[in-house]
């Protein structure tokens, strides 16, 4: 079979297996699982064929005519090079340990198989995305996602929680594809063509004339996919969803579409050096921002969140000074490490005896008694924090090497401005970063919350995925060395000052956290909840130290559970309020645009039932009137017809002869 051939077969697979478990899911209940899981697994190891065979090679690029279109055509076409073979792959892998580890997770799910099927066609349109050679093409995959996230979001229809967290997630992404299809319009109307190669041709030979403005347009779709500021909102409250649906969007889907195609179109946003900036500026605003409230989060699955949010904006960032290889790499290396967090995390839901959110809070002696959750999930925070030997430090440290080079002026054609933003907000996120994942396994794991009930072992599908993703989270980052083939050529390894930096600041963090965690239980202990109530004699001291202690969560099913010993209360002291809600940017955007929205609806909605549908009823109402009146003249009565043309023409007669006795005179 050849390598083209292969490569179709990548998405068509799991589509296929969308269509079978739609038509036979309630039908055959026994084939759902099998056809959830099978055509899956063999994408994936048919992406890893398609991975050997590519290798570091020249691109594959075939293509036939789609459709004409009386303009520029479009093409199904397929380009396949180093960089999008191991996407697939990483797509592949962790699509399957997500149906795996489903099967599992929601094994007395009703649901389950739409919910399957779904997440077949979700890993289908991101294959396609991954391996198309059209820009149209690319779109429908780009499009099939969003409305795949839609119901997979809320897959638990019944909450509010889940209906608007779908919703939201849907019409924010859409705000950014609007200008992304006119971006879509304008690069192919200079370019001449869909076809990825051709535009990158054009661009080469200078034939772009806006490219800035084609690269602005496309960021806005970019910001609302991977959720990046100031289109970042809907990320954590998609949340709602199930925990394996979050794994598959955060880890290899989704929110990568967007890194994918900026490091595919990397030289039509090089060609505009405002761009660029525009680009780390956004990653640099979303980096710190998201580290900051992920530190303020009690809900497990939102801290993640947040931290997608960071790490896409690292790899915004990279590429925001120009290496594709480090972006792709920490993409890689962030979809192993963050899929084995967050089906981590459904392990620890699952224990803790929630639905689908658990705060941090609530929780004690989980690792005990969920020892497969406790050892990955450890290895994974490391990895996220940058320590060494773990994936995480090799990619992250990557990203950071590209930007210093770009701050010294040594990347040919890259604003220094974009290089300085990039490598000193990626060294805050990197302090906060070992912050947050510090404080996370903290509470995880050494809270002193009331303890769940026992809801007895974990299904072997869930622990097991856990291993499987572990592997990459230890040793992907010992492949740095021979991925530059497989990319643009440049070297991944970490440089001198920034791992120290890296590093440092991030001991420096997760230290900290420590110190203050200790802190904080210590006084928990101390002064239990209620403390200073009972003792009106406390001096001021030491109540707001104890204040500290009572923070209360005000979402989810644990809205009203006292916090007694969280670090990131302490750390952000009153910061920690505005962190927790996202910079009140939910509120700015309700005053700047649903309320005045809303408004303009009710005054529509007024001039339509009370101006319009009035002249539409006094249309109606007159002749009704006249009709009346007309009939009432008719009554069928001779006597009252001859009297009344009596008396008009004794009115008549009247009438000529005062006009003649006028005329006369």
């Amino acid at each position: 079979m050849t390598l083209t051939t292969t490569a179709v077969l990548v998405p068509l697979l799991p589509f296929l297996g969308a269509v079978a478990g739609l038509l036979l899911g309630r039908r055959a209940p026994g084939f759902v699982r099998p056809l959830a899981v099978l055509p899956t697994l063999a994408a994936a190891a048919l992406t890893v064929t398609v991975a050997v065979g590519q290798g570091g090679g020249p691109a594959t690029d075939v293509a036939t005519r789609l459709t004409p279109t009386g303009s520029i055509p479009i093409d199904l076409a397929l380009h396949i090079d180093g960089f999008a073979a191991l996407m697939a792959v990483l797509v592949g892998v962790v699509a399957t340990c997500v149906q795996i580890y489903s099967t599992g997770y929601l094994r007395d799910d009703p649901r389950y198989p739409s919910y399957a099927a779904l997440v077949s066609l979700f890993t289908a349109a991101m294959l396609l995305v991954v391996y198309t050679g059209d820009l149209m093409v690319l779109l429908v995959g780009w499009e099939v996602m969003g409305i795949c996230s839609y119901f997979l979001v809320g897959h638990y229809w019944e909450t509010e929680a889940a209906r608007a967290a779908s919703l939201k997630a849907f019409l924010v992404t859409k705000l950014g594809d609007v200008p992304f299809l006119f971006g879509i319009f304008a690069l192919a109307a200079d370019a001449g063509t869909f076809r990825i190669t051709g535009i990158l041709g054009s661009v080469a030979a200078g034939g772009l004339d806006h490219p800035t403005l084609i690269a602005l347009l496309l960021l806005a779709g970019v910001a609302g996919k991977s959720a990046q500021f100031p289109l970042h909102t809907w990320l954590p409250d998609a949340m709602a969803g199930p925990t394996p649906v979050s794994a598959l969007i955060h880890a290899a889907t989704m929110v990568a579409a967007g890194v994918y195609l900026v490091a595919r179109l990397l030289p039509v946003f090089a060609a505009s050096a405002a761009a660029l900036v525009v680009l780390a500026v956004m990653a640099a605003i979303t980096m710190v921002g998201s580290g900051l409230a992920a530190l303020a989060q009690d809900d497990i699955k939102r801290v993640l969140a947040y931290s997608t949010v960071g790490q896409l904006g690292y790899m915004l960032g990279a590429l925001a000074v120009g290496d594709r290889g480090a972006a792709v790499f920490h993409l890689l290396s962030h979809g192993a490490f963050k899929a084995l967090l967050f089906l981590g995390a459904g392990v620890i839901i699952h224990a803790a005896g929630t639905n689908s959110l658990a705060a941090m809070s609530r929780m004690s002696g989980l690792a005990r008694r969920i020892p497969d959750a406790y050892w990955t999930v450890t290895v994974a925070l490391l990895a996220l924090a940058a320590i060494p030997p773990f994936a995480g430090f090799f990619s992250k440290e990557a990203v950071l090497g590209a930007a210093e080079h770009a701050a010294t002026g040594e990347a040919h054609g890259i604003p220094g401005a974009a290089g300085w933003t990039v490598l000193v907000s990626g060294l805050l996120t990197a302090l906060l970063t070992a912050a947050y994942a510090t404080r996370l396994w903290l509470l995880a794991f050494k809270g002193k919350g009331a303890e769940a009930p026992d809801h007895g072992p974990q299904p072997v599908a869930m622990n097991a995925v856990l291993w499987v993703l572990f592997v990459p989270t230890v040793g992907l980052g010992l492949t740095a060395p021979f991925l530059p083939d497989w990319f643009d050529g440049r070297s991944l390894a970490p440089t001198l000052a920034t791992s120290v930096l890296g590093t440092g600041l991030a001991l420096i963090g997760g230290l900290v956290t420590y110190a203050a965690w200790r802190h904080t239980t210590a006084l928990a202990a101390r002064f239990p909840l209620g403390a200073v109530v009972a003792a009106p004699d406390a001096t001021p001291a030491v109540a707001e130290e104890v204040a500290i202690d009572m923070h209360t969560p005000a979402y989810g099913d644990n809205a009203g559970a006292p916090d007694p010993a969280d670090p990131g209360r302490l750390l952000l002291g009153p910061l920690q309020r505005h962190a927790a809600v996202g910079f009140h940017l939910d509120a700015a955007y309700s005053a700047l645009f649903v309320r005045p929205v809303r408004a303009a609806a009710t005054l529509v909605r007024f001039l339509d039932r009370e101006v319009v549908d009035t002249y539409v009823r006094g249309a109606g109402t007159a002749p009704r009137l006249l009709g009346a009146a007309v009939r009432r003249a008719q009554t069928g009565n001779v006597q009252t017809y001859l009297g009344a043309l009596l008396a008009g023409s004794l009115v008549l007669a009247v009438a000529a002869v005062l006009v003649a006795t006028g005329t006369g005179a």
